[in-house]
């Protein structure tokens, strides 16, 4: 049984109790805030842990000692990801809610570049990709949008998610935060299709990342796609044990 056909057990298991409705999303939601603010942004060098990005979206605290800039990171986040779920009875990803998506997060740290198009070259750490120059970025962003609402139903949404995190990641469009950006819009469109949330820890960034360059410099998605469905399994077990479902065999 491959990986793609694991999450579909679980995703039926987990579906037959439709826990993505009233008090249970709201439970999901605010459990899952914690773990995927810390998660992605512990990946880009955050250096808040776990339980301090708790105690900042819960109760609005600095930390003594962390850069201030780690501390908007995480409140930022948190405004996004909250943003993500109010879009969850939609279906649809479009250019301006990925430049709100982004403005809420990027806006306490560089006000005049929240949401809006970088305007230089960029050179990735790490990767030889030549990423789209800046006025091309309108178009290529244009035709993302279009690939979304036209090519969504053509594919397993996992791998769809996967793809589009490729893609947007690839093209790049802002001058920072594109990684964390991709995972909101990733599990945004995982959300809205029923199934559970991705989250990389940070133990896994050097694999997330070498899937990320394989898809830039081969062409290849595969991996990527096979490494995003290990981490909605992963959600879906730990939903499992949470909700107190069997977990399906085989899965």
């Amino acid at each position: 049984m491959n990986i793609f056909e694991k999450v579909d057990r679980c995703h039926e298991a987990i579906r037959a109790i439709r826990p993505f409705e009233g008090h249970m999303l709201e439970q999901l939601k605010d459990y899952y805030r914690i773990g995927l603010t810390w998660s992605s942004n512990a990946i880009e060098g955050n250096s808040l842990t776990l339980s301090e990005t708790k105690v900042v979206l819960e109760d609005g605290l600095t930390i003594g000692g962390r850069p201030l800039r780690d501390f908007y990171e995480i409140v930022g986040h948190g405004e996004a990801y909250n943003f993500m779920f109010s879009l969850i009875g939609v279906r649809r990803i479009t250019v301006d809610d990925i430049k709100v998506m982004h403005h809420l997060f990027y806006k306490n740290i560089d006000e005049a570049n929240a949401g809006i198009w970088r305007k230089e070259s960029v050179i990735v750490s790490g990767s030889d990709y030549m990423f789209p120059q800046p006025q091309e970025i309108e178009e290529q962003m244009v035709e993302l949008e279009e690939w979304i609402t036209t090519e969504r139903d053509n594919y397993h949404p996992v791998v769809f998610a996967a793809m589009l995190h490729l893609k947007f990641v690839s093209i790049h469009p802002f001058i920072d935060g594109n990684g964390r950006t991709s995972r909101l819009i990733m599990n945004l469109l995982l959300i809205q299709d029923g199934y559970q949330l991705a989250i990389i820890p940070p133990v896994c960034r050097l694999e997330y990342n070498d899937c990320i360059r394989l898809f830039q410099n081969k062409g290849n998605p595969k991996p990527f796609c096979e490494f995003i469905a290990e981490r909605v399994y992963e959600t879906q077990k730990e939903i499992i044990r949470l909700l107190h479902i069997p977990l399906p065999k085989q899965a």
